[in-house]
Parts: C-alpha cells; structure tokens; sequence
C-alpha cells in the first residue's frame, strides 16, 4: 500500500503545471460600429441606444436569451424604474401588452421572465442590433492603448470581433479586466463582498392566504415571513426573506446568502450554486411542513445563473463614491438621476445575515457622471452597469436594474457618436440629457 501511495504521489507531481498550445490564426466574424458585451438590463439598453442612434451593433451574450439577471437570474423585480429612459419605458409598455407586468410603486415593478426575455429580443431586433446567444468572451487585445477586438469562444469556435468603440456591460467588468483595465473589488476595510443570491420560483400557494408575507410594508413582510421560517425550525442564511407576487399562484423567492464567493472565480460560483440550490429546496420543504396556507407550495424553478450582487469595479475617468450621494450631486456630464438606497447585504455571517438598513447613509438624488462611464486605462471602451467606477458603498444603490438600463442607454448614445468621431476624446456628453 505504501509503494502504491508513493507512486499516485510522485504521478502527481510529474503532472505539467502548463499545457502549451500550438499559435493559431483567429478567424474575423465580423467588424461592427459598436460591440457590446453582455445581454444584461445594460447591455441591451446599451446595443439599442447605439442601434437607434445609427450604429452597426452586436450584442454578444453567453447565456441562451437576454436579459442577464432579469431572464436567466429569475429576479423579478425592477428598482429605481422611474427614469426619462426611452428604452425601459419601451420595455414596461411591451410587457404591459402582454399583461407581464404588476407596478409596485412610481420606483418599483414585478414581471414575467419568459415575457421579458420576448420583449428584449424583440426590441433588440427591431433596432437592428445583432444578436449572438451562448458566446463567451474570452481575450481582449489592445494596440497603441486603444481596445481594437475582442475574441469569443462559442459552439462555432473561437472567433475575433472588431469595432470602433466596444462597451463593458458584463456587471464584472470581464471585457475591462481581459483588456487590462485597473478595478477594485469588494469593501476596501477588510476586502469582502455582499453575497451571491439564488433566486426560484414557486407556486401552489393562494395569494390571498399568504398577503401578510408579501403585500405589506417592506420590513414587515420580510419580519413575517422570517418568523414563518422559524416556526418551521428552519433559519435561511438570509436574515430577510422575500416573497415577490408576479400574479395568480406565482411568487419569486429569495431567501438565500452565500458568503465569501468570488464573481470571478468558476469554482466558487459552482460551489455556490449548488449550496444555494439545495437551501431553497429545504426552505421550501419547511413552509410545507407547516401546513396551511403552504401545503401545497412548491419550485417551479431556480435560475440558471446565480444572482450576484458585486464584482469588479473598473477605473473610469470619473468615479461615483459615497460622498456625491450624500451631498446629491449631479455633475453637469450626468447621464442619469439615481436614487436608490445603498443596499449592503451583509459581507459576513458573524456580522448579521440581513441588509445593512441600520448604519447606511441617507442618500439625495443623484447625478451618474459620464466619465464613470469611460474607461480609464483603455481608450474605445466604455462601461454600463454595475461594474462602472465608483466606490464600494455607492455601487450598493447604483448596482439596482433600473440604474443599469440607464447608464447603458447613456453608453449606447455615446459609443454611436463616438463611432463616428472616431475617439472618446472628441465627444462631449451633451448637457442635461439625462437617461
């Protein structure tokens, strides 16, 4: 047994630490005004705007329908809606046609996933843009500081991508890192993120016996239904459950935290994935032992992407921090108003498993500068979404869809304009237009 131990060992460690791949030339698919990666909230905005301003445009998605953590995270919800944007007052009217829609608040709306997944591609086709569906982008080349292409893998192969102006809307800020781009990660005290949500869907449950868990004040319902859980004897990592009514027996459920996971890092997000997957299924199962009005709950589905709140923050030629949001700043380049609460989950269980609602700042409408929106360190690449500049506790209220909608149809305005201009430095934003 010993000799076998210390063959396995000495195998081990002849295994190569590198696998050297022959050169090879990459295939051209295409050459574009603008290219956008990321079919998210923002990166749809952003391949419309362009679009509608006259770009040639390709949208470059790695999932299998657009809508990023709207579609194949299960969200369900929309906050800080009330915006001048033309292409989310597009979207709410499309998903209104097809009664996919419930309006919460002037700020706050609930929809259908599969409804909205019809809605952005429908959108995005009427604009022109093209779209590519389960592509990834893999490697980002620069020459002269200035972001010429990016390369793709996909089911046909790896392939190269060029364009005049391309925009980051991945929300991690993986086109900016792969081009080489400076970005800070996680609170600057100690270097943690917010956690990773799993979103689900459920159903077989009447909505108006389980109204006092989901149709009263913010605080309660996330008290009640915390106090359901209880009774159970179950305690979700989620100190403050939610339950979203999108309408007959269906409700939205995120009831889940998972700490310490890097948005980067696939070993993580899969780790992740799996431990939040089976935590809604023993959540689930414990509303039933309850009885009634659970009986009859169960998971239509869980998302396929896991929800994730934080990952790279790239240097832009401005930065949003916390003090703009608390003195209500709204520069002149402003390409939209936020307003949205910073909203940290708890980076750490030992700290509390809830949303930090106690210690946050009281926030003042404010203004998104532009320059958040340009890439330092690259020139032709602009970002939209929650991977922008700025510092940790401001990207906690601007990270919501709402704001990603914005800055990616402000993005999208610019990188047309800049296509034809032929560099960033020849555009200004034009002033008091507002997303």
């Amino acid at each position: 047994m010993a000799e076998a131990a210390n063959s396995t060992a000495d195998t081990a460690a002849a295994q190569p630490k590198y696998v050297t791949e022959d050169a090879r030339r990459t295939p051209v698919r295409d050459s574009f005004d603008v290219i956008v990666s990321g079919g998210g909230p923002a990166g749809v905005a952003a391949a419309i705007s362009a679009a509608r301003g006259g770009a040639r445009v390709a949208l470059i998605e790695q999932h299998g329908s657009l809508g990023g953590v709207w579609t194949v995270g299960l969200l369900s919800a929309v906050h800080d809606a009330e915006k001048t944007s033309s292409v989310l007052g597009d979207i709410a009217r499309e998903l209104d046609a097809a009664s996919a829609r419930r309006v919460r608040g002037p700020s706050d709306f609930l929809y259908d996933a599969e409804q909205m997944k019809l809605v952005l591609e429908r959108l995005c086709s009427d604009a022109g843009v093209v779209i590519r569906l389960h592509t990834r982008v893999v490697a980002a080349h620069v020459d002269d500081g200035r972001l010429t292409d990016l390369v793709t893998e996909s089911k046909s192969g790896r392939e190269a991508w060029t364009a005049s102006v391309f925009i980051d809307a991945t929300g991690d800020g993986d086109l900016a890192a792969l081009a080489g781009c400076r970005y800070e990660v996680g609170d600057p005290e100690h270097g943690e993120t917010q956690p990773l949500s799993l979103m689900s869907i459920v159903s077989g449950v009447d909505a108006d016996s389980v109204r006092q868990f989901w149709d009263v004040s913010y605080r309660d319902r996330k008290a009640r239904l915390l106090a359901e859980f209880a009774r159970a004897g179950f305690m979700p990592s989620y100190g403050a459950p939610t339950l979203f009514h999108l309408g007959a027996d269906m409700f939205a459920l995120m009831a889940n935290h998972v700490y310490g996971a890097s948005s980067s890092n696939a070993d993580d997000l899969t780790s992740a994935t799996i431990q939040a997957r089976r935590e809604i299924d023993e959540s689930v199962r414990a509303l039933r032992s309850l009885g009634d009005p659970w009986t009859g709950i169960r998971v239509v589905t869980t998302a396929a992407q896991i929800g994730i709140r934080e990952g790279r923050r790239i240097h832009g030629r401005a930065r949003v921090e916390i003090e703009h949001l608390v003195r209500g700043d709204v520069p002149e380049d402003s390409v939209t108003i936020a307003t949205f609460g910073v909203d940290v989950h708890s980076t750490n269980p030992s700290r509390g498993t809830a949303t930090n609602l106690e210690d946050r700042p009281e926030v003042r409408p404010y203004g998104i500068p532009f320059g958040a929106l340009v890439a330092a360190d690259v020139d032709g690449l602009l970002l939209a979404g929650r991977c922008l500049s700025g510092d940790f506790f401001a990207h906690a209220s601007y990270r919501v869809t709402g704001n990603a909608v914005a800055t990616g149809e402000a993005a999208g305005f610019a990188a047309a304009r800049i296509a034809e201009l032929g560099s960033v430095g020849a555009f200004t934003w034009p002033e008091r237009l507002r997303f």
